[in-house]
C-alpha cells in the first residue's frame, strides 16, 4: 500500500542522458515541485530516488519524460516503490561507478546560441573565448576517458575551475551547473600559433589573428578542432586549394567546406529546408548540398572537381566561429592527414604527420582523447542519410533489443575500407566513430586503439568478435591475431542486409537488395550485385547481377577501364578486346590490352565479380566517362552527375534469367543497347538516365518475383541518389514497403550493426 501522505519512488532512467545537464534539470524539477530526495549518474545511465505526495511524483515523472534538455533521449524509465526516509531536500550526489556499463555517451554538440551570443559579447568575460560551453553543447564524446560523464573522467581534469566557474557549476539556477568542460579565459585551455618548424610564436588572440593573416594570404593553416586538426586554405583562391591537394595527395576527391554563415551558403548551393535544418543543428554535420547553376559566389573550382554537389558546414565549435567569422569568406576544412591515414589529434603527432603539408599550426592544450571526424550527411527523399557516422552522432546506440541474448558483451569490427567498429552490450549496440580505410600503419593502429578505447569505456571484455569473411580484411587479420575466445565470420552483404534491417527494425521474411563494389562471397567470388530472402536466422541469397572477370583484381577496382574489359570479353570472348572503337579499348595500350587478354583467357588473376559497383565502372569506362579512378565510386559519381531527363528518358531491359529459383539479372542486353545508343551520337546525360532507370526496374520486377512487399536498400551503391530515389519511387508504386538506412551508413561504416545481429542471433547463410 503506498502511502497517502508520503512515497518515495526509484527511478532508473537509460538513454542519451548524461554529459546533456541531464541532473541539473532533474534537480531544479524537483526543487519546482518540492520533491525530496536525490540524483546522480550511474553506468547504466541516471539513477533518482523521488520523495513527496504521490499526486506530485506522478507530475514529476511525467514532466520528466516531456520537458527533459534538448538533446537528450529517454529510452526507458524504470520505476520502483521504496520507504519513504523523510528527507526534506533534493541533492545531486557524486556518480556511481559500479554495474555494467550501458549508459550512452552523448557526442559532441555544436556551440549554442546562448553560448555564441555570450562569445560575441565584449562586456561578457568569456567574450572571443574559443573553448566556450554549457550543458546544452561542447565537447562530449572526444573529452571523455571514462564513464561515469564527471570532470574527473574527462581531460578537462587538468584545468582547475577558478571561482567563478566554480561558482556557476555549483548554481542550480545556472545553464553550466554541472556542465563538465565548464572553463573560461583565467583557468581554461589556451590558444597558441606554431610555425611550420613547430616554434610557438603567438598565443591567445594573437595566435588567432596569426592563423587569420596566413589563411588569407593563401596559406595552409592545421587548426586543431574538438576531434582532432582540420587542413584550412581560402576556398576561393584555387591555387592555395591546389596546392593543399598536392601536398595532401588527393587528386579530384571534394574537398568539405566550412562557411561562416548561412547565407553566404546560399550564394553557392541549393538549400531546403530539412537541409537548412541539419546545418544548423547541434549535430552541426557536413551536409551534401547541389550547386546553383548560376552561384553568386565565386568558389575555386579545385574544390569540387566534376562534382555537382559541395559538402557544406557551418561552424560546429567556437573557433570555428571565430576563425570563419573572421575571415568571412568559405575554408576548405578537409581532415587533418594524408590520404588513407587517420586524423592528427595532438600537436606531436601532427608536427610529425602534418610537416611539408601546414605552413603554421593553430592549436590549444585541450587534450583530444579520440579523433573524431565530421559526420557527412545528405537529405534523400526528404529524409536524413548518414554517410560518414562520426562527430554529433556516435558514439551513439542503436537497439539490439528482442535479437538474441544479451548476456555477453558482443564486438564487431566492420570492413576493410569506412572502417568503424561496434561493440553489442546488454540490448544496445555502441557504435564507434568512423575510423576509416584499414590502407596503412596509422590507420590500422588507430583501429585497434579504437577497440581497446571502447572496451576500456564500457568496462567490458568480450570473448566473440564478429568480422568479416574475407580473410585478408585488416579487421579480420587483427581479430585473429588478438586472442578472442571465438572468432566468426559474416558475408559481407549478409551484413549490409541485417544492418538496414536492424536500424528500420524491419518485421521478417524481407527481400534484401544489397549493390555495392566487392565482398567475398561464400563460393570464393566476389558479390556485390545481391538478392536475398531473409528470415528469422536465415539469409538465402536468391540472385544476383550476372558475373564477369575483373582482370588483375584490386586493380579493376582503381581502373574501370579494366572491369570494361572484363565485361566485353565476357559478353563476346577475345574478340571483344579488339574494338578499338570503344574508350575502354583505346585506353589501353596495344602491348597492355595483349597482356590482359592472355589474363583473361588463361584465367591468370581474374576474379569472377558480380558486383553492382563493379558493373557501373564498366559503363563509366564503355561511355567514355571515366577510365581510372582516383578515389572509390569516382566513376559511379561522374555517372550520376551527367544524368538528364530522368525517368522520362526511358531505359533499357535487362531481363532476369530463372534457373531452379535462382535469379540471374542478365546485363548484356542493356550494354549493347547503351553502346548502339552511344555510337548514334544520343546525348550522353539520356543513355546515363536509362541506364539508372533500368537498375530501378530491374530491383522491382525481380521484387515482383521473389513475391515479398517489405524490401531493404542497402550497400555503397544506394548512396546514388537518383538510383535511391527511382528505385523507392518505383517500388512504393508498386504497394512495396521500403527500408533504406538513415543513421546507419548504407556503405562499409555501417556493416559492424549487421554483424552483430548475424551473431547474435546465429544467422546462417543459404
Amino acid at each position: 500500500m503506498i502511502p497517502d501522505a508520503k512515497a518515495r519512488l526509484k527511478l532508473v532512467i537509460s538513454g542519451a542522458v548524461q554529459g546533456v545537464g541531464f541532473r541539473p534539470f532533474v534537480s531544479r524539477l524537483a526543487n519546482e515541485l518540492h520533491v525530496a530526495g536525490w540524483v546522480n549518474n550511474t553506468p547504466q545511465g541516471v539513477l533518482i530516488e523521488a520523495e513527496a505526495s504521490p499526486g506530485a511524483l506522478q507530475t514529476f515523472v511525467d514532466r520528466l519524460r516531456a520537458d527533459h534538455p534538448a538533446g537528450s533521449h529517454i529510452r526507458s524509465v524504470e520505476s520502483s516503490w521504496v520507504r519513504p526516509t523523510g528527507s526534506g531536500e533534493f541533492e545531486i550526489r557524486s556518480s556511481s561507478s559500479q554495474g555494467v556499463f550501458t549508459a550512452a555517451i552523448m557526442p559532441d554538440m555544436a556551440t549554442c546560441p546562448d553560448c555564441l551570443r555570450e562569445m560575441l559579447d565584449p562586456a561578457n568575460r568569456r567574450h572571443r573565448y574559443p573553448f566556450i560551453n554549457c550543458t546544452r553543447c561542447g565537447p562530449r564524446f572526444s573529452i571523455i576517458q571514462a564513464l561515469p560523464y564527471d570532470r574527473a573522467h574527462t581531460s578537462m581534469k587538468k584545468f582547475k575551475m577558478c571561482d567563478a566557474c566554480q561558482a556557476e557549476y555549483d548554481n542550480p539556477a545556472d545553464r553550466r551547473y554541472h556542465a563538465q568542460p565548464n572553463a573560461c579565459p583565467e583557468c581554461g585551455p589556451q590558444l597558441s600559433w606554431m610555425d611550420a618548424q613547430g616554434r610557438g610564436l603567438h598565443d591567445g588572440e594573437d595566435a588567432l589573428q596569426r592563423a587569420v593573416q596566413m589563411l588569407r594570404g593563401g596559406s595552409i593553416v592545421a587548426v586543431k578542432g574538438v576531434g582532432g586538426y582540420h587542413l584550412m586554405a581560402d576556398a576561393t583562391n584555387d591555387q592555395a586549394v591546389l596546392l593543399l591537394r598536392q601536398r595532401k595527395q588527393r587528386r579530384d576527391k571534394p574537398m568539405g567546406l566550412l562557411f561562416p554563415s548561412l547565407a553566404l551558403i546560399k550564394k553557392a548551393c541549393v538549400v531546403s529546408p530539412n537541409e537548412e535544418g541539419w546545418l544548423l543543428s547541434r549535430e552541426s554535420p557536413l551536409v551534401l548540398l547541389k550547386k546553383l547553376r548560376v552561384p553568386a559566389l565565386a568558389l575555386a573550382e579545385s574544390v569540387a572537381p566534376g562534382c555537382p554537389c559541395l559538402g557544406v558546414m557551418l561552424p560546429s565549435n567556437p573557433l570555428h566561429h571565430l576563425l570563419a567569422g573572421e575571415l568571412g569568406l568559405p575554408l576548405i576544412a578537409t581532415s587533418g592527414n594524408l590520404c588513407g591515414e587517420p586524423i592528427c589529434i595532438d600537436e606531436a603527432e601532427a608536427m610529425e604527420r602534418l610537416k611539408g603539408i601546414a605552413d603554421g599550426f593553430l592549436t590549444h592544450d585541450r587534450p583530444v582523447v579520440r579523433p573524431v571526424d565530421d559526420s557527412i550527411i545528405r537529405e534523400a527523399i526528404g529524409e536524413i542519410m548518414v554517410l560518414r557516422r562520426a562527430r554529433g552522432f556516435a558514439p551513439l546506440p542503436v537497439s539490439l533489443s528482442g535479437m538474441g541474448t544479451e548476456s555477453n558483451s558482443l564486438l564487431a569490427v566492420g570492413g576493410h575500407l569506412k572502417n568503424s567498429i561496434a561493440l553489442a552490450v546488454g540490448s544496445e549496440a555502441f557504435l564507434s566513430q568512423h575510423i576509416g580505410d584499414l590502407e596503412t600503419e596509422p590507420a590500422s593502429r588507430a583501429f585497434a586503439k579504437t577497440i581497446q578505447d571502447f572496451q576500456k569505456l564500457y568496462g567490458t571484455c568480450p570473448d566473440t568478435v564478429a568480422v568479416d569473411l574475407h580473410p585478408d580484411y585488416q579487421s579480420t587479420r587483427h581479430a585473429n591475431e588478438s586472442g578472442f575466445q571465438r572468432v566468426i565470420a559474416v558475408q559481407h552483404h549478409v551484413a549490409h542486409a541485417l544492418s538496414c534491417i536492424t536500424e528500420n527494425q524491419v518485421g521478417l521474411p524481407a527481400l534484401a537488395v544489397i549493390w555495392d563494389g566487392t565482398g567475398l562471397g561464400t563460393d570464393g567470388t566476389l558479390w556485390g550485385g545481391e538478392f536475398f530472402v531473409v528470415r528469422k536466422g536465415l539469409a538465402r541469397r536468391v540472385g544476383h547481377i550476372r558475373a564477369f572477370r575483373l582482370p588483375g583484381g584490386e586493380a579493376a577496382v582503381r581502373e574501370p577501364r579494366r572491369a570494361a574489359l572484363g565485361l566485353l570479353y565476357e559478353m563476346h570472348g577475345p574478340a571483344a578486346l579488339n574494338r578499338i572503337e570503344l574508350p575502354s579499348i583505346t585506353a589501353f595500350k596495344p602491348a597492355e590490352r595483349k597482356l590482359l587478354a592472355t589474363m583473361l583467357s588463361r584465367n591468370l588473376n581474374c576474379p569472377v565479380s558480380s558486383g553492382m559497383g563493379r558493373l557501373f565502372d564498366a559503363v563509366a569506362s564503355l561511355l567514355g566517362v571515366r577510365q581510372q579512378n582516383t578515389y572509390e565510386g569516382q566513376a559511379a559519381m561522374e555517372l550520376e552527375a551527367k544524368i538528364k531527363g530522368g525517368e522520362d528518358s526511358g531505359q533499357y531491359e535487362i531481363p532476369i534469367l530463372t534457373r531452379s529459383g535462382f535469379f540471374i539479372a542478365d546485363w548484356q542486353p542493356m550494354i549493347e543497347s547503351l553502346l548502339l545508343d552511344a555510337r548514334s551520337g544520343m546525348d550522353m546525360g539520356v543513355i546515363c538516365a536509362r541506364f539508372h532507370n533500368a537498375l530501378a526496374s530491374l530491383l522491382v520486377e525481380l521484387a515482383g518475383l521473389a513475391g515479398l512487399k517489405r524490401v531493404a536498400l542497402s550497400g555503397g551503391c544506394f548512396q546514388n541518389l537518383y538510383l535511391l530515389e527511382t528505385t523507392v519511387k518505383k517500388l512504393q508504386g508498386k504497394n512495396h514497403e521500403v527500408f533504406w538506412q538513415h543513421r546507419v551508413p548504407t556503405n562499409d561504416g555501417g556493416l559492424t550493426l549487421g554483424q552483430l545481429r548475424a551473431v547474435r542471433q546465429h544467422f546462417n547463410l543459404d
